[in-house]
């Protein structure tokens, strides 16, 4: 499985900007922090740890997660414990696998019903992607077809369900959304629309009228409830796919975490186009990664200091996470950070704050499972993943999760 393209839609090389948010006024605004190559340490990885051909391994069509386990953390999890050894367990069990005193860091992020459906005014059936908000209620978007598309193009979208009243779009008499192409961004192959909105308002919240959860391209027979595509804790709209790894989470373990002294902390990251972007040069260190827009407050930046100083963990809840955290600290010491970061971490990375780490299982010659091997190296990663194969563990954004907890990291650090 290949994430080049998201259902349907074909994804560029270059990068896009950041939504449309509002930082932290005590967080930095740079835009991108320096993104230096990771130093590199010959006696942990190798020289077959930089070809993607690597990073392949196959996978049964049969173990791609088609729906979430419910409830939520009853989900299966791999929990990697040292540098040889590893256990089965259920995610309900990572209570009584974290010490107190650890720090857990989640992504608040939320997915948008990106996804719209619409027609032009000849008739001609139009799929839409949002990807970002340029600028008030104008959005750079992914467009399928999209060659007839010009400048100029109207697109018209019905809400769905409607029942006639009262118009999402009030007040406004008619209950049907348009969006005017203003021109094409060649970066990403996209359109630029300006959506006709009432004023005050914005396209946002109107999504849940005319919008749809973008699933995965994998994700082709779901019975999944669109909710079980959100974290419980999603509380930032910005994201067009979820954060995988906290869908195991439930508020009864998040209350259980807390009652045994394991804490939580927060980082925004919006997952974006991307995630999506596959590798394509079989010289890994060659790729580029598209920004993605990320906030790591000073509360959460306070937080890790006191973990750290009184011996605690940092355990990051999924990919998206990693790359906040480490990209807030990229000039050497973790910061407050509001900006976008095009980090890649792959192996010989030297970590500055990450020492676990929650994640699901990743395709196939993607940056994830790149990042990930980083952690705890390729072969070791490629060796559990067909462990996992057969013992059956559900693959991708539905599947089953790992922990791998600071005993099993590569000890790579500044």
């Amino acid at each position: 499985m290949h994430p080049t393209h998201y259902k349907g839609f074909h994804l560029n090389n270059d990068s896009v900007k950041s939504p449309d948010s509002k930082p932290d006024s005590s967080l930095s605004n740079d835009t991108y922090p320096p993104s230096p190559a990771p130093p590199a340490s010959p006696a942990l990885f190798s020289p077959l740890d930089l070809l993607l051909a690597s990073y392949d391994y196959k996978l049964p069509q049969e173990r791609i997660a088609q729906t979430s386990a419910i409830p939520r953390d009853s989900s299966r999890l791999l929990v990697v414990d040292s540098l040889t050894h590893h256990t089965h367990r259920i995610f309900q069990d990572l209570p009584e696998l974290l010490r107190s005193g650890d720090l857990l860091v989640l992504n608040n992020t939320q997915v948008l019903p990106a996804r719209l459906y619409g027609r032009k005014s000849s008739g001609a059936a139009v799929e839409v992607l949002l990807l970002e908000e340029r600028q008030h209620n104008t959005w750079l978007a992914l467009v399928k077809p999209g060659k007839r598309l010009k400048p100029g193009a109207v697109i018209v979208f019905k809400p769905h369900g409607y029942t006639g009243h009262p118009s999402p779009l009030a007040p406004h008499p008619s209950p049907l959304l348009r969006a005017k192409v203003l021109e094409t961004d060649e970066a990403t192959g996209g359109r630029l629309l300006q959506f006709d909105v009432p004023d005050g308002k914005s396209l946002i919240p109107l999504l849940d009228f005319f919008g749809h959860v973008p699933l995965p391209p994998y994700i082709t027979n779901s019975q999944a409830d669109w909710s079980q595509y959100q974290t419980v804790y999603a509380t930032r709209p910005g994201a067009i796919a979820a954060p995988t790894a906290g869908l195991h989470f439930t508020p009864s373990l998040l209350s259980q975490l807390h009652s045994r002294g394991v804490g939580l902390a927060f980082v925004t990251l919006h997952v974006g186009v991307g995630t999506f972007r596959p590798v394509e040069l079989e010289d890994v260190t060659t790729h580029k990664m598209h920004g993605e827009w990320l906030e790591v407050s000073a509360e959460t930046v306070e937080q890790i200091r006191e973990t750290q100083s009184q011996q605690g963990r940092i355990i990051a809840v999924g990919t998206t996470v990693v790359r906040a955290l480490e990209a807030a600290a990229e000039l050497g010491q973790l910061q407050p950070f509001s900006g976008k970061t095009e980090l890649f971490i792959y192996p010989g990375y030297r970590w500055r704050v990450v020492e676990g780490l929650i994640t699901n299982f990743h395709l196939p010659r993607s940056s994830l499972l790149m990042l990930v091997s980083a952690l705890i190296g390729r072969q070791r990663l490629l060796e559990l993943y067909q462990a996992a194969i057969a013992a059956s563990y559900r693959f991708y954004s539905l599947g089953d999760a790992m922990l791998i907890l600071p005993e099993a990291r590569i000890q790579n650090r500044w």
